[in-house]
């Protein structure tokens, strides 16, 4: 039985699904949450302010770094004003789909 998570993996890349939580001590997170609507989640709190793109200026590099890609492979689908979130990481998607599920 395969495991339900909050991305999806293909040939170029990740689609995840990220709900936000700012003004955090650090960035971190904090599990995998399902929304009201039964969508899963992968729950980030983020050491940043929602003012002007900071959190996700913030969420973007932190992500990067963890994942040790550019800044550049990962971009912002929808949710630019939102909590939720649905990002766009480019790259070899079962090697981030492995290190995503590290992050658990």
């Amino acid at each position: 039985m395969q495991k339900v998570l909050p991305w999806t993996a293909d040939a170029i890349g990740v689609i995840l699904a990220v709900k936000v939580t700012p003004r955090a001590s650090r960035t971190e997170v904090t599990g995998i949450r399902r929304q009201a609507d039964g969508r899963l989640v992968l729950a980030i709190r983020v050491a940043s302010p929602p003012v002007d793109g900071a959190a996700n200026e913030v969420l973007i590099g932190w992500l990067a770094k963890r994942l040790g890609i550019a800044r550049g492979a990962i971009g912002l689908k929808s949710g630019a004003t939102g909590r939720l979130k649905i990002m766009r990481i480019e790259g070899d998607g079962a090697a981030l789909s492995e290190q995503l599920a590290s992050f658990l």
